[in-house]
Order: structure tokens, then C-alpha cells, then sequence
């Protein structure tokens, strides 16, 4: 019935459409194995792509000739740039989507691809011999044969939905759990955990009362997540902000004793960046309101997503709280909210290309690996797609490093560190966020993709050329110069000082209020050059930066640098860390557990001390 794969993809949420989308795009012969074909890549959670830093990942994986950018910006509602009140380096895309036609773009995408293959049913076991895989099994007693398998289990790994005291299996709502894999891969030797989620009730948005709700709308001019040429917004639909109350908050208070978060019931971690409500009541008791977000779920669809109302009470307290919040009196709601728990893997049984160091050729990406979040699950999805695709046609694996990328942050972060919660990306976790801004991620990433075979000749053109004239537009504003007649008026309309000599354009626009489209119109040499060379809004936006920053860039650079060299001092996958007397004992044990590749990677382990790097570094010289 079925043929030989080079690669299975066990799951359809956000991991397994980019790595299914990847291996097949590269070549491989791939089949897509979920639970059900009519909810590819669904938004199980807030129907939004990015925010901070996850924004970030999402253009770094449409720089690697990922899907995840192009998607959003087909299905998109609302687009806002987070933080432009900080440095550029905080700057972080966020869109409001259309819900259902995400999934359904992804859909049609992932079924234009003549490699890929579906297969509706749940794989409940791996087949190995000599500790390789060599395919899998499914519920229906189907054995499929692949070269490699990438599982992308999401939720679904023996979930357990609450509501109040009741609990129920499901991998989120409506949707079975799996049963069966979780324990096969326990007696195969992997060490299995339980983390938490949740989600918050789904409100009818004609029974909310918007006049007493305050209207957040999108950008006056919105950007978009991909550097193709997919299609600005035209128009958008707005979101709105609601407050609790203390009023608000003691009815919720009447239910703790029937939630599973304060009864016991759930056991699993959840997570601490997004907590339930009842969790901010409870953690946070000194604050009377909390800050709710009404988002619509598409572009004509009456249902309304409550972010920061994330909930597992019982339904009728949830309702009874609902309608004491401003506007919401009258509120009729779809579902509501629930928690859900389910199984994880520890990523530090993971090598760094996101394959199994028990099993070669098993891949684990998403929240199988204790992240929480569509962007770090696509990431994820994307890489081990890419690498399980470069192993078994004996290429060389692709490991994004801590300076290149927020992916290789958060890849890093997984194998090294551990997680003892929902993993979420943040911009505080990249030591060099300068060099990680949302807008140089094509310069940072596209020759990759390029070099990979996800990026198109054309599409590569095209970088090159924005590229090189990012290039001649910052040698430009270095050697040309501006006379003080040319702007001195309008220095003095922005209480700026005046000139008294000709000055380079570049000191100039040193100046914090003063940017590139301040100049063009009063300085003809600009203009004339933006328009000879067809200069890009985006190519202006990116030189600024650069000229504005750059002596935070090149400091952060001449950092990096001096990272590579301990990258490059490599270790062998089998050394013996018990024979270094002079390490300490609690260096010996994590290096022995962990093994990494890499000095740099040592440095990075939780409990190492800068001395017994020192040791390594010596001994490996030796």
C-alpha cells in the first residue's frame, strides 16, 4: 500500500508543515502523518504570528526559504511593529491572522509540493534495528518504512484536557490524544516529562459592547513578515483592550477550589510568561486589573479570541466573571476556556540538528521539545526538516549559531540547557541582539537558504541586489556632504543645532531626530541617488540602522568574533571528561550527559564554571 519515504513527518501543526515543507522542497520523498488533514498548521491558541522576538524567528525562517512568513502575510488581518519606542535591535512584527485561512493556505501550499504525501492516521510506535530508524507504525497496524522520521506531536502526546474538575483525553479541543508513542519511546530509553498549557473562552463579538472597549488598530502603514513579494495590507481590523477588576477577580476566586491548577490535579508545569487568570490573580495579588486583548479570529468571522483571559475554572465561573469585565456584560461565548496537558521529551537528549542521540535518524521538533509557541515550533520544524534531509543524503548538517540567528539561540539554548518549563523565545535571551534585528535577517540568512536549495535563483537576485545597494547607500551617505543652507532651516524647525560647516551626511544623520526621510526632498544629491537607483523603502530603513548603530554593531561584531574561536575548538563526541582529574565533579558528570560538540557549547552548559572551560581549553590544546 505504501511505498518507502525517505522521511515521515509524524504531526501537522506548525513544526511538521515547515519540516514536511522543507525536505520535500529540498527533494526528499516525504509523507505528512496527522491526526487530521482538516486542521493543518491550525492556530490552536491566539490567532497571531511574531510579537517579540518570535517575530524575529518567523523573518529568519522566510530568509531560509521557510513558509511561515509568506503564509501570514497571505492571511493577515492586522500588522503592528512592536517596541519602536527602544532600539531596532527590540523592533519585533506581529500580525493578527485570519484563523482559518492560515490553515487553509498552508493546506494548498503544502499540496502543490509533487514530493509530498499525507496520510491521515496516528503513529503509535518507531521501527529501529540496530538503533536506526527505519520507519514507523500506525494505530491501524500499518507499518510505513522511511530513512528517517521527524515527530511533531504538539499537545497530543497523551493530553489531558481540564475544565474545572473535570478532565477528559484530548489533544486540544474537539481532537483525540495520542496514545501508545510516548510509552514506546519510553522503553526504547527516552526520558519522557508532562508540561501544561491552556487557552482562554472563544466570545460571539456581537454581544460585546465595543464603545466601552479602547480600539487598537494596526500600523497606519503596515510591513509584512516576508522578503518575497508577497502583498501589503490595504486594510485591516482592529483589536481592543478590556481590564479586569477586583470585582472580576474575586468571582474568580470562588472557583479555586475547583481548579486543577491550585487542587493538584494537574501536574504538569505551565507556562510562566503566560499564565492563566487565575494564576496572575494568585501570583501577582497586589494588582486590582489586568490588561485583556479582544482579538478577531478572521477577516468575517464573528468569534473574538480573549488573549490574557487563559482559564481552566469551571465554565460557569468563567462566565460569571466575563460579564462583570466593561463591555462584556452581555457576552455569549463559543467555548470555554480549558488547560491541557500533555507529554514532552527533554531536548538534551537531542543532538544539535534536532536529531536523537539514542536513534539515528529520529527527529524531534516543536512542543515535543518543551517549547510553547507557533514561531519556535516552525523554527524547529524547519531545521529538522533541513537536516534530516542533509543526513540521509550524506550532506553536511546546518547548525545555526548564537551570533547568526534567534533560531540557533533557541536551538542552543534546548540541547544545552534544558527546560524545566515551556520554552519561549525572548530578545533577552540573544547575547548579540543587535546583530539579530528583524530587518538584516535576509543579509544573516538568505546565502544559506540559497546554498540549501529552499531559495529560488530569482529570489536570491533580488537579495543580492538589495544588498548591494544597502552597501552603496551607506558608502554614499559616508562620502558625501550636506552644506548648512541645505538643511539648516530644518534643523531649526526640530530645535536641532545648526551647521556652521559642510558636514557628512553620515554625522548628520547621527542626530536622534533626524532620519533618511527627513533628508530626501531637502538634499538633492540624496534624492538623486535614491532615484537613479531605484533605492527600496526597506534598503532606507536598513542603512539607517546601520549608520545609526554602527558603533553598537561593530562592538557587538568584534564580540562574536571572539566566540567563533572557542566554536571552533571542537570535541570529539566520545571523550572521556572522568579521565580530566582537574575539572570538577559536577563538570565531569554534565559534560558526560550533555556531550558537546563544541568548547563554545561547553560554556554555555548550566553549572559549568569559567575555570573548568579553562581546563578544557588547555587540555584540548595539549
Amino acid at each position: 500500500m505504501f511505498k518507502d519515504y525517505d522521511i515521515i513527518v509524524v504531526g501537522g501543526g506548525h513544526a511538521g508543515a515547515e519540516a514536511a515543507a522543507a525536505a520535500a522542497r529540498l527533494g526528499s520523498e516525504v509523507l505528512l502523518i496527522t491526526h487530521n488533514l482538516a486542521t493543518i498548521a491550525q492556530m490552536s491558541c491566539n490567532p497571531s504570528i511574531g510579537g517579540v522576538s518570535k517575530g524575529q524567528i518567523v523573518r529568519e525562517i522566510d530568509a531560509l526559504g521557510g513558509l511561515t512568513g509568506i503564509v501570514t502575510d497571505k492571511s493577515m488581518i492586522q500588522f503592528r511593529m512592536l517596541n519602536l519606542s527602544k532600539g531596532p535591535a527590540m523592533w519585533s512584527p506581529r500580525a493578527q491572522c485570519d484563523r482559518y485561512l492560515f490553515s487553509e493556505i498552508w493546506r494548498q501550499t503544502l499540496e502543490k509540493i509533487p514530493s509530498l504525501d499525507f496520510w491521515q492516521d496516528n503513529v503509535i510506535d518507531i521501527l529501529i534495528k540496530d538503533n536506526i530508524i527505519i520507519g514507523v507504525v500506525t494505530s491501524l497496524g500499518i507499518e510505513i518504512h522511511s530513512k528517517a522520521v521527524i515527530l511533531t506531536n504538539g499537545t497530543f502526546l497523551n493530553g489531558l484536557i481540564h475544565i474545572g474538575n473535570k478532565n477528559f483525553s484530548g489533544g486540544r479541543i474537539g481532537e483525540s490524544a495520542s496514545h501508545g508513542l510516548t510509552q514506546n519511546l519510553v522503553k526504547k530509553g527516552f526520558e519522557s516529562k508532562r508540561m501544561k498549557t491552556g487557552t482562554p473562552v472563544r466570545i460571539d463579538g456581537r454581544s460585546v459592547d465595543f464603545s466601552k472597549l479602547i480600539e487598537q488598530p494596526g500600523d497606519e502603514n503596515p510591513q509584512k513578515f516576508s522578503f518575497t513579494n508577497t502583498k501589503y495590507l490595504t486594510q485591516q481590523r482592529s483589536c481592543f483592550l478590556a481590564y479586569t477588576s477586583e470585582e472580576v477577580h474575586d468571582i474568580l476566586r470562588k472557583g479555586f477550589d475547583q481548579s486543577p491548577l491550585f487542587t493538584g490535579t494537574i501536574k504538569g508545569v505551565g507556562p510562566r510568561y503566560c499564565p492563566s487568570i487565575e494564576d496572575k490573580i494568585e501570583r501577582f495579588s497586589d494588582k486590582n486589573k489586568h490588561q485583556l486583548f479582544l482579538e478577531p479570529e478572521g477577516w468575517n468571522s464573528i468569534e473574538y479570541y480573549l488573549n490574557g483571559f487563559s482559564s481552566s475554572l469551571p465554565e460557569d465561573i468563567q462566565y460569571a466573571a466575563l460579564k462583570r469585565i466593561n463591555g462584556f456584560e452581555n457576552v455569549k461565548i463559543f467555548r470555554s476556556g480549558y488547560a491541557i496537558e500533555y507529554d514532552y521529551f527533554p531536548p538534551t537528549q537531542l543532538n544539535f540538528t534536532l536529531e536523537t542521540r539514542l536513534i539515528k535518524g529520529l527527529y524531534f521538533a516543536g512542543q515535543i521539545n518543551g517549547t510553547t509557541g507557533y514561531e519556535e515550533a516552525a523554527a524547529q520544524g524547519l531545521m529538522a526538516g533541513i537536516n534530516a534531509h542533509q543526513m540521509i543524503n550524506e550532506l553536511p548538517e546546518i547548525i545555526l549559531k548564537r551570533y547568526e540567528a534567534y533560531i540557533g539561540v533557541l536551538i542552543d539554548d534546548l540541547i544545552n540547557k534544558g527546560v524545566d518549563e515551556p520554552y519561549r523565545m525572548f530578545t533577552s535571551r540573544a547575547e548579540y541582539r543587535i546583530l539579530l534585528r528583524q530587518d538584516n535577517a535576509d543579509i544573516r540568512l538568505t546565502p544559506i537558504g540559497h546554498k540549501l536549495g529552499l531559495i529560488s535563483d530569482e529570489q536570491f537576485n533580488e537579495f543580492s541586489i538589495h544588498r548591494d545597494q544597502t552597501v552603496e547607500l551607506l558608502q554614499f551617505f559616508k562620502s558625501s556632504s550636506v552644506f548648512p543652507d541645505e538643511v539648516n532651516d530644518f534643523l531649526s524647525q526640530k530645535e536641532e543645532s545648526l551647521l556652521i560647516q559642510k558636514t557628512k551626511l553620515s554625522q548628520l544623520l547621527l542626530r536622534p531626530k533626524i532620519s533618511i526621510t527627513n533628508l530626501i526632498g531637502r538634499i538633492k544629491s540624496l534624492e538623486d541617488f535614491i532615484s537613479q537607483n531605484n533605492i527600496s523603502n526597506e534598503t532606507l530603513f536598513e542603512a539607517e540602522v546601520i549608520l545609526k548603530y554602527e558603533g553598537y554593531i561593530v562592538k557587538e561584531q568584534e564580540m562574536a568574533d571572539k566566540l567563533v574561536k572557542f566554536e571552533d575548538i571542537i570535541i570529539h563526541q566520545n571523550f572521556d571528561y572522568h579521565s580530566i582529574k582537574s575539572l570538577s565533579s559536577e563538570a565531569r558528570e554534565k559534560l558526560t550527559k550533555f556531550k558537546p560538540g563544541t568548547i563554545g557549547q561547553a560554556s554555555r552548559i548550566s553549572g559549568l564554571t569559567p575555570s573548568d572551560i579553562s581546563v578544557l581549553i588547555i587540555y584540548l590544546r595539549k
